[in-house]
This record gives structure tokens, C-alpha cells and sequence, in this order.
């Protein structure tokens, strides 16, 4: 038999119907219906034609019913599954908000309302201990089907989770006034995000920053206290390379651009500054700007440049010499 089977979304109102073909001597009667009798439930049914005729549920046996009803089931949540797949697949690269359910094998389930989500414990920040009920912020970073559903994979680890951040805390980003450049991090520690804007009139730092910091702080509470570097990008390496060390004050720097290395100068008190605890200040630069950064004290400077003069110079021929 040719069952058709409707659910109203609203009233949960479950219709049902056989479809039978017309035919002018009947063969098979699960299938087929004679042209009299399609006539007696509509007079204008041709050979040929289907014809649909209404079924109650207590027209079925008791196991057909029982097996039409798991069908049902079945059916409605494949279609539950499909809808919220490709409404999270369409969100992968966003922020999703959601509620800790609970905590196992190594992963946190977050309600997002309608599903689940998981976050696993590596892609928390160092030191994050989340609780059920625990209200959580993750980036979308991938949406699998299988077969208990779509499973939505969320990080707060990742660069872009930052960068959204900024996004949703930053209208000139959102309405593309403000563009992120680039953006590099250690979770937990710090964050490196270099901003351009289309228009001249727009300070991108400053929108990223906000009225009193407003905006930037809004994002360091959410990273747990996370430092935020913001640098405005250039296109000139040597300025760019500068900024991308803040917090430290770059003195001089020297370039190669054939094979993208620079030599930095800073001041004495400034080195552990510009290569940061663990070389994580000068790392991040170097992954920012895409150049290989080497940084020098001006007294290791100092003594390059006698080194190099004493060699030159004990090099010279001297005049009485032959």
C-alpha cells in the first residue's frame, strides 16, 4: 500500500491517505481501485488518475499502527535533525550562547535551546572550570551529522573566537568599516589583532577600544582577564613589525625583505618587554606580521656596531705599508 502521511507543524494534527490508481479492471487492490468506485468518492476520476481516500488511524491493526506510529516518529525527528543541521551549519565561524547541562569524558554538553552542543574540555581557556548552569560563549567551529543528530563543535580557544567577540562588541566591524586584518593568539595570555578601517575618518583602534575602553573590556572579561593587544595595520613592514610588539617601544629596525627578516632595536629595560615571558610577545609578533623578528638591546646594538669598526678598521692598509 501507498500511505501519505501529514503533520500540521501548528495543531499536531496527523493526517492520513491511501493513494490508489484508477483503473478499469483492478489487479492488485492495495494499489489499484476500480473507475465505479473512484467514482462514487470523486465523479471526475479517470483511468489513469490517483486518488487519494482518507484513513483513520483505527483503519490500521493494532501492530500497523504501532509500526505506523514509530514511522511517524522516526520521520519527524530525521526532519527535527535536518532543520537544526542546517540552521547550525549555516552558523559555523558565529558565537553560539548556551547553558552547561553537564560535564563527561572529557566534554561539556551545552543546551543551545533547541540542541546540544559540545564543548570539549581542550578547547576551554587554561584554568576554565565551567559548572552546570554555567551560562557559556563557544565559536561555532564545525557542525557533523550523524546518527543521534547533528553534533555542533564549539571552542573558545581559537583566534576567531576573538575576533567575533570584537565583532558583535563592534558595529564599524559588523557593518565592514572596520576590518580585522589579522589576528593571533595564546589562549589565556594574550591576544594580538591588528584593524584597518575603509574610511579615514574612522580611528580603528579607538572603535575597537570604545568610550573609556568600554568594548575591549567587555571581551577581556569575557577571555577571563586575557591581554588584548590592538594594533592598527600598515603596510609598510617596519612600521607594522613596530606596533606589533607593543606593550614594548621599538628604537630601530633593520629589514630584509627577500627573505622577510627584521633585526629590532629597543632599549635596555624594554628587551624582556618585546620578547615577553616564554618569547610569547615576540612569537605572536612574528605570527601577526608574517616576518621573522630578531630583537636586540641598544647595548648589544652598541657593541655590534664597535665590533664591526674595530674589524674595519683593523682591515685598513695603512699608508707607509707596502
Amino acid at each position: 500500500k501507498q500511505i501519505n502521511l501529514e503533520i500540521d507543524p501548528v495543531t499536531c494534527t496527523i493526517t492520513l491517505s491511501e493513494i490508489k490508481e484508477v483503473v478499469e479492471k483492478v489487479e492488485d487492490p492495495d494499489l489499484q481501485i476500480s473507475v465505479e468506485e473512484a467514482r462514487l468518492i470523486d465523479p471526475d476520476k479517470q483511468p489513469g488518475d490517483s486518488l487519494s481516500i482518507s484513513l483513520e488511524l483505527h483503519d490500521f491493526g493494532r501492530i500497523a499502527a504501532q509500526t505506523a506510529k514509530q514511522v511517524i516518529f522516526q520521520k519527524v525527528r530525521e526532519a527535527e535533525r535536518k532543520v537544526i543541521f542546517d540552521e547550525f551549519k549555516d552558523k559555523v565561524g558565529r558565537i553560539a550562547s548556551g547553558v552547561v547541562q553537564r560535564k563527561d569524558r572529557g566534554v561539556y554538553y551545552v543546551n543551545l535551546g533547541r540542541t546540544e552542543a559540545i564543548l570539549p574540555v581542550k578547547e576551554t581557556l587554561p584554568g576554565e572550570h565551567l559548572k552546570r548552569g554555567d551560562s557559556v560563549k563557544g565559536y561555532v567551529s564545525e557542525v557533523r551529522a550523524s546518527s543521534r543528530g547533528p553534533e555542533i563543535i564549539l571552542t573558545r580557544r581559537a583566534p576567531e573566537f576573538v575576533a567575533e567577540l570584537f565583532r558583535m562588541e563592534v558595529p564599524e566591524i559588523e557593518d565592514g568599516i572596520v576590518e580585522v586584518r589579522n589576528i593571533v593568539r595564546e589562549p589565556g595570555e594574550r591576544t594580538k589583532i591588528a584593524v584597518i578601517s575603509k574610511e579615514q575618518s574612522i580611528d580603528p583602534v579607538g572603535a575597537c577600544v570604545g568610550m573609556k575602553g568600554t568594548r575591549v573590556q567587555s571581551i577581556v572579561r569575557e577571555l577571563h582577564g586575557e591581554r588584548i593587544d590592538i594594533i592598527p595595520w600598515n603596510d609598510d613592514p617596519r612600521m607594522l613589525i613596530a606596533r606589533s610588539l607593543t606593550p614594548a617601544t621599538v628604537d630601530k629596525i633593520g629589514i630584509n625583505e627577500d627573505d622577510r627578516t627584521a633585526m629590532v632595536v629597543v632599549n635596555d629595560q624594554q628587551l624582556s618587554i618585546a620578547i615577553g615571558k616564554k618569547g610569547q610577545n615576540v612569537k605572536l609578533a612574528k605570527k601577526l606580521t608574517g616576518w621573522d623578528i630578531d630583537i636586540i638591546s641598544e647595548s648589544e646594538y652598541s657593541k655590534i656596531k664597535q665590533d664591526e669598526a674595530e674589524a674595519a678598521f683593523e682591515g685598513k692598509i695603512e699608508p707607509n705599508e707596502e
